[in-house]
């Protein structure tokens, strides 16, 4: 089994178009029929993304924890729990190719980081604040990005790296750095492709969202 892992806080704006990227992905040919299970980590939600959960046939689990890598750590221990070899992370303000599973399983390694595609830039963003963040992000093989958005990782080298650590913020960069201690191998590829949100109101301090603001120079 295969699990697509997807915390969420108050995210009733893009969870839908989330949920139903992720159930195309899952349902891909080229993964030969093998169940994937979908499981969202509802933490500490007072909006309605616990009723569009629910009309998707897809698991969910409610926190109260307020903190992605707690979220994270649950979702993946009942996945592993539930006899997930492979464990895909993304993000609800995120949207994963039909093709994701596909190309993060067909590179053979023990964890995959992919890189993220914005969409719909902040009006904050003008035309030079995109060339600045186009300039320091690489699209291609060999980038150096770590995204909790489109990250993968065998349960075994899961296993041995430790696990997500109840972070508030980069809990996605501790579990790669401790992949490689581990000698994991990873693979840093632009072939699973996610397109993520351009919103400043990030759900996580330090996150994406605050990187975006740094970058167009909003503070």
């Amino acid at each position: 089994m295969i699990g697509i892992l997807i915390p969420a806080h108050n995210e009733e704006d893009l969870l839908d178009e989330c949920l139903s990227a992720a159930m195309r992905a899952s349902k891909h040919g080229l993964l030969a029929g093998e169940r994937v299970e979908v499981l969202v980590v509802l933490d500490s939600c007072t909006d309605r993304s616990a009723q569009i959960v629910g009309g998707y046939p897809v698991l969910s689990l409610n926190i109260n924890a307020r903190n992605v890598g707690e979220a994270r750590a649950a979702g993946a221990r009942i996945l592993l729990e539930r006899g997930a070899r492979w464990i895909s992370c993304s993000d609800a303000d995120s949207r994963v190719a039909d093709d994701w599973l596909v190309a993060q399983l067909g590179l053979g390694a023990d964890a995959v980081c992919g890189t993220v595609t914005v969409e719909h830039w902040h009006e904050s963003f003008d035309e030079a604040a995109q060339i600045r963040y186009h300039s320091h992000y690489r699209a291609c093989d060999g980038h150096r990005h770590i995204h909790g958005a489109n990250l993968g990782v065998s349960a075994d080298a899961y296993r041995w790296a430790g696990g997500f650590k109840p972070l508030a913020c980069n809990e996605d960069v501790q579990l790669v750095r401790q992949l490689e201690l581990s000698g994991a191998n990873i693979a840093w590829s632009h072939r699973p492709q996610v397109h993520t949100s351009a919103r400043l109101d990030g759900r996580a301090r330090g996150g994406f969202a605050d990187y975006l603001r740094k970058t167009a120079q909003l503070e």
